[in-house]
């Protein structure tokens, strides 16, 4: 043989697992009770599956815990921001506390410093004492009790609810609205009231002066009733005679008129009495004579709005005293 040229083993071929045509048979192809070749059947190759996208592989990575997890912190970082945004807010509104030490105390009484600012709060947890004046810019709470032993000087004072003075001075004071007292008042200098008054208990006063006094009701007086004012003028008539002389003592209301007769005492009139305030309208004048003599003469009264007379129809007796009283009523 050549060993150039390509040699032939037809003899082998039928014991090669290689077919002619190129293919393979498997063991289980061959017969193993006579040893011939079964053909066996070729099978079909399968379909290629196609590849998934980059971001699907990527997606399937990916649990529902992780994506849980991720929800989670990112949970926790928006409620810090927001805790953290709120906490800077109130932290600008609201005062801060801070204490004062002993030194900075020391400072504050040898020298004029500014502690805090008006966002911070100073606590003095002990007892304070001013020896100087205090001066507050803006408002004043006081939480308990305010005590002042000296005087307290007030430009301006204004109480929305109930309040309780056991002594109050006050130069001038003006109540706008109504007055509740349920104690005893006591005036020392006088009451001046412009408008109306009503008492519905009783008022007791040691004088009483008024310029009108109206009564709806009965007038129950206990005691004497004084007529005072100012003394009317009297006018010495013709019955009086020559030489006879008058006086008269008493007011516009009430007074007594004292008659001194001289020689040859003709009728008429002994007095003219002028009062001092003129009556509205033609008053009612009273008179009363005062004694026998005075009471034996023809008298009469001639009245007006500016006065009243007192005459007689008969002469009366030269030499003579007698009076009469009287009262004027409007």
């Amino acid at each position: 043989m050549d060993p150039s040229q390509i040699q032939e083993d037809t003899a082998n071929d039928i014991h090669s697992l290689e077919n002619t045509d190129g293919t393979t048979d498997s063991p289980a192809a061959i017969d193993a009770t006579g040893g011939q070749a079964v053909p066996a059947t070729t099978p079909q190759a399968a379909a290629p599956t196609p590849k998934a996208s980059g971001f699907k592989r990527l997606w399937k990575r990916f649990n529902l815990y992780l994506l849980l997890f991720v929800f989670m912190i990112l949970l926790a970082v928006g409620a810090f921001v927001y805790l953290t945004i709120k906490s800077k807010q109130a932290d600008q509104t609201t005062p801060k506390s801070q204490g004062l030490s002993q030194d900075a105390l020391k400072t504050l009484a040898n020298s004029d410093v500014t502690v805090g600012d008006a966002k911070q709060v100073l606590n003095v947890q002990s007892n304070a004492i001013f020896a100087g004046s205090v001066l507050v810019r803006s408002s004043l709470e006081v939480a308990g009790q305010l005590k002042v032993g000296g005087k307290l000087s007030i430009s301006d004072l204004e109480v929305s609810g109930a309040t309780q003075l056991s002594d109050v001075q006050a130069h001038n004071l003006t109540v706008s609205g109504a007055l509740n007292l349920q104690g005893a008042l006591t005036i020392k200098n006088g009451l001046s009231v412009s408008g109306n008054s009503n008492f519905t208990g009783n008022v007791t006063t040691a004088s009483l002066t008024t310029g009108a006094l109206q009564l709806n009701g009965d007038l129950n007086l206990t005691h004497h009733v004084i007529a005072g004012g100012t003394i009317p003028a009297a006018t010495r008539g013709t019955a009086v005679g020559g030489g006879g002389t008058i006086s008269l003592t008493g007011s516009d209301t009430a007074g007594s008129i004292q008659i001194n007769t001289g020689t040859a005492p003709p009728a008429g009139c002994f007095v003219s009495v002028t009062f001092s305030q003129k009556f509205t309208s033609t008053p009612h004048v009273i008179v009363t004579p005062i004694g026998s003599f005075a009471a034996g003469l023809n008298y009469y009264v001639d009245r007006s709005t500016t006065g009243f007379s007192i005459c007689a129809l008969l002469s009366a007796a030269g030499s003579q005293t007698f009076g009469f009283d009287y009262i004027v009523l409007d």
